[in-house]
């Protein structure tokens, strides 16, 4: 039943004065801003729209994010085309989206712009179109169509447009504003995913509880979570394990794919102690199930700490960096490709003896790093922070090489990770 608003809009040979039409667009607009909810957003302009306008039907299309088509997100009437999918200039409703501006289509027989094959396809007849564009500042994100006046002669006029296209403002903004809540209701809860995810990788992340242990790492994640990781343990039988892995690819498949072959990694390095056949079993295992291309470089290998011998495998990862007791330095380069290539293929093992040196492995995050002139760190850069602070202990010298590197004010545009292995009796 219609309110008395609606008998003096409608009924008055006059028309509605300005405070009515004043009463009646804040009417809408507080109905729109009711919910944030989209459909119900939708569900609300609709009906306002065929009870002020006094149409049979009445529809909204709104545009895809591509801006290829429109699909009508809400309808009133006999029929119900919710679903129902145009290209985006199609039609009337395609013509006022693309002109960004209104139709009036009082005979659609004589419009060339009408898409006869909706009616043939609903078996309901429009016989006049009123149609408004859904306006964002200067965006159009979709279109407000009514069909077949009711009242008088049947046909939409000036007055109705204008009406219409207040209607179609409060509309738009209402839209709008319900897609940002939508979209903050999302991002609230990846971050919330995120969060947890970083807490996960950082639970997997070996504890220092001796600054003397031989091994020491460090992980800065440029994100919330890391392709990067490193692990070490010292086993029952005496031998220390170490590993430090870079994973191709950002964000959450990375991450991913970071806890499995850490997790497989850690596992397995409990009962094997050969590194060349340890990363043979965990690249036939990431084979079977690694998608979209992605692999993992890395360092993996054993310290026996009574001898300070380390052997160890690179799978593809840059070169380890030794700093030797006499203070020069050699890269040992990979002797294997990364793991998740290709199934099948043998990782050859180093054997290294420390001798009062030092072996730092890290990712390319370190050496890609921006100096204080803005160039990349590089090896060379490396070698210099080491030498700066080869007098520290090796936990304390690690921690003031990566503040070298993670300058204040200066974004960090991959995971920093690095790992120290240093003589040392436990």
């Amino acid at each position: 039943m219609k309110s008395n608003n609606v008998y003096s809009l409608f009924e008055s040979e006059t028309g509605p004065d300005l405070d009515s039409q004043l009463t009646l667009l804040a009417e809408v607009v507080q109905s729109f801003a009711s919910s944030l909810d989209i459909n119900e957003t939708l569900n609300n302009a609709i009906e306002k729209f065929i009870q002020y306008l006094d149409a049979e039907a009445a529809s909204i299309f709104l545009l895809t994010d591509d801006g290829e088509q429109l699909v009508c997100r809400g309808c009133a009437g006999p029929v119900d085309i919710t679903g129902l999918t145009l290209p985006a200039s199609a039609g009337i409703v395609g013509k006022t989206v693309m002109s960004c501006s209104s139709q009036i289509v009082k005979d659609v027989r004589e419009d060339p712009d009408f898409a006869q094959n909706v009616d043939k396809d609903t078996g309901f007849e429009r016989r006049s179109i009123l149609c408004a564009p859904l306006m964002v500042q200067n965006d159009c994100i979709g279109a407000l169509e009514l069909i077949n006046k009711r009242g008088g002669d049947g046909l939409f006029d000036k007055r109705d447009e204008n009406i219409m296209m207040a209607f179609a403002s409060a509309a738009g903004l209402a839209i709008h504003n319900a897609r940002m809540a939508d979209k903050m209701i999302v991002q609230e809860r990846m971050q919330k995913e995120l969060e947890l995810a970083r807490e996960i990788q950082e639970s997997l992340l070996p504890r220092l509880v001796d600054e003397n242990f031989p091994v020491q790492g460090l992980n800065y994640p440029a994100r919330e979570v890391s392709g990067d990781f490193f692990d070490f343990f010292q086993r029952e039988d005496g031998l220390i394990y170490f590993n430090l892995a870079d994973v191709s690819g950002k964000g959450m498949n990375a991450a991913l794919l970071m806890a499995k072959v850490s997790s497989l990694l850690h596992h397995l390095a409990k009962d094997m102690k050969d590194p060349a056949k340890l990363l043979q079993r965990v690249n036939d295992e990431i084979c079977e199930t690694v998608s979209h291309g992605m692999f993992v470089t890395l360092v993996s290998g054993f310290i026996d700490p009574k001898t300070n011998i380390v052997r160890f495998a690179n799978a593809g990862h840059q070169p380890p960096l030794f700093h030797k007791h006499d203070d020069t330095f050699e890269e040992l380069p990979a002797t294997a490709p990364p793991v998740g290539i290709m199934s099948g293929i043998e990782f050859p093992a180093t054997t290294l003896s420390l001798e009062g040196g030092s072996l730092y492995i890290f990712t390319d995050g370190v050496t890609e790093a921006m100096d204080d002139t803005n160039n990349e760190l590089e090896v060379k850069g490396l070698i210099k922070l080491i030498q700066d602070n080869s007098e520290m202990i090796s936990c304390k010298r690690l921690d003031s090489i990566v503040s070298k590197i993670r300058r204040p004010n200066v974004d960090q545009h991959d995971d920093i990770t690095i790992l120290l292995i240093e003589c040392s009796q436990i």
